[in-house]
C-alpha cells in the first residue's frame, strides 16, 4: 500500500539509516517496532514537524502491517522508499488525500475555515466552505474547499513569494484564481 514517511535529513529515522528501495525488519507493531509511515501525509508532521530539518517520501508499505487507530500511522516489516517529495508536492498529496477521503477524521494539522501560518512550521492547511489563509514569505498555503456536505470540491496551493502571493495577506481559493492565476 502506498503511504508517506518523514525522516531526518539523509533518510534517518530514530537512529536507523534507511536506503532508497526496499528496507526490511522482523516485526511490525505501531507502539513498539517496525517501520512506521502514514496513509495521510499530514500525519508525518506529528513526528517530523520541522520542514527545514526533515525529508518526506512516498513509500510502499508491505509485509506484515499493523495499525493502531492512532491517526493513520502504519507499522510494517517491508518499506520501499520510492520518491522524495518537495514541500509543494507533499501538500498536494495531502490535499489529494483529503479529497479522496473527505469523511475521515481531520488531521490535527488542518485548520477549519481560517488559518495563519505559525512561523515555526512554515505552512497552513485550511479546510472549509470558503477557506482563507495567510503567512510570511516562504510559507505554503494549502486550501481544501468544501461543499455544504463536507465533500472537497476544489483544492489550491500557493507559496508566499512576496510578489505573486504577498506576505501576511488573506487569500482564498477564489482570490488566488482571480488575482494570482496560480491554479
Amino acid at each position: 500500500m502506498f503511504a508517506y514517511k518523514g525522516f531526518g535529513k539523509g533518510l534517518i529515522c530514530r537512529g536507523y539509516q534507511f536506503v532508497m528501495g526496499l528496507n526490511c525488519t522482523e516485526k511490525a507493531n505501531c507502539a513498539q517496532n517496525g517501520f512506521h509511515c502514514a496513509e495521510d501525509p499530514l500525519d508525518c508532521l506529528s513526528y517530523y514537524s520541522n520542514m527545514d530539518t526533515s525529508e518526506y517520501y512516498i513509500v510502499n508499505a508491505g509485509g506484515d502491517i499493523h495499525e493502531d487507530g492512532s491517526d493513520t500511522k502504519i507499522s510494517c516489516t517491508e518499506l520501499t522508499i520510492l520518491k522524495q517529495l518537495t514541500r509543494k508536492e507533499f501538500f498536494l498529496h495531502a490535499l489529494a488525500f483529503m479529497a479522496d477521503h473527505p469523511k475521515r477524521e481531520w488531521s490535527s494539522h488542518v485548520t477549519k475555515d481560517k488559518g495563519t501560518v505559525q512561523r515555526y512550521c512554515k505552512y497552513v492547511v485550511v479546510r472549509g466552505i470558503d477557506p482563507v489563509a495567510r503567512g510570511p514569505i516562504g510559507s505554503i498555503l494549502a486550501f481544501a474547499k468544501e461543499d455544504v456536505f463536507g465533500n472537497i470540491v476544489q483544492v489550491a496551493l500557493a507559496e508566499v513569494d512576496g510578489e505573486k502571493v504577498k506576505a501576511d495577506t488573506w487569500y482564498s481559493v477564489d482570490l488566488l484564481e482571480r488575482e494570482v492565476d496560480l491554479l
